[in-house]
């Protein structure tokens, strides 16, 4: 069984965090059989995660949330209903890594835990909102499946290698902050637009694209 130092403990903690604003009951499901199957020696406040009642409840979950990931429209009201859930969960988890060792590093990392969950949450959320947009179900899927991937690796990196994953982290996080403020900038624009034409007012977009493709627009001379 591998004995976490301390660079492992730090990225464990980062990982645990930031994958549980994605995927929160695959970070439970994973950390615990990684405990439970003796692959990692577990911080003491990890050690319920491997519990056969906890490993039970965590598998279901997972199992239910890789289907209501993948379909269209359900996957945003997934996200919406957890948005309570895996923030807080993210940060508990993360301060469980130190909880037995320093109150100062549980707090750390509660508060470096609950920030990235906070960030990939709403990467996953606003993306996957602009990503239903289109009717098309192929790249929701595709989506999904990069996430599911992304939850193991991460994982894997902080305990395998803890330098090469802070260095993957801090790009994905520049990544995930320029992605929400352009699919935010998206949702904001289409949310607009569709409030104009329920409240029976024109739509700007509509009326220049119709203006402009009109045949019996007064610019053409020629009719």
């Amino acid at each position: 069984m591998q004995a976490l130092d301390t660079s492992q403990l730090i990225a464990l903690a980062g990982a645990i965090g930031w994958a549980s604003g994605i995927r929160l009951y695959l970070v439970v499901l994973l950390t615990g059989l990684a405990g439970h199957l003796g692959w990692v020696s577990l911080p003491q406040g990890l050690h319920l995660l491997a519990h056969p009642v906890v490993l039970g409840a965590s598998g279901f979950m997972v199992f239910v949330e890789f289907f209501a990931d993948k379909i269209p429209g359900l996957d945003s009201l997934w996200d919406v209903v957890h948005s309570v859930i895996r923030i807080p969960a993210g940060a508990a988890l993360a301060a469980s890594v130190f909880s037995a060792d320093s109150g100062v590093m549980s707090l750390v990392a509660a508060l470096l835990g609950g920030s990235l969950a906070a960030t990939s949450f709403a990467a996953k959320a606003t993306s996957r909102a602009a990503i239903n947009t289109s009717p098309e179900p192929f790249t929701n899927v595709g989506a999904s499946l990069v996430e599911d991937g992304m939850v193991p690796l991460s994982l894997w990196l902080a305990v395998a290698h803890p330098l090469v994953f802070v260095v993957l982290l801090a790009l994905v996080l520049a990544l995930s902050l320029w992605l929400i403020r352009l699919c935010w900038r998206f949702l904001r624009q289409l949310f607009t637009r569709v409030a104009r034409i329920f409240s029976g007012r024109p739509d700007p977009g509509t009326t220049r694209a119709f203006t402009l493709s009109s045949p019996f627009s007064k610019n053409d001379k020629h009719v």
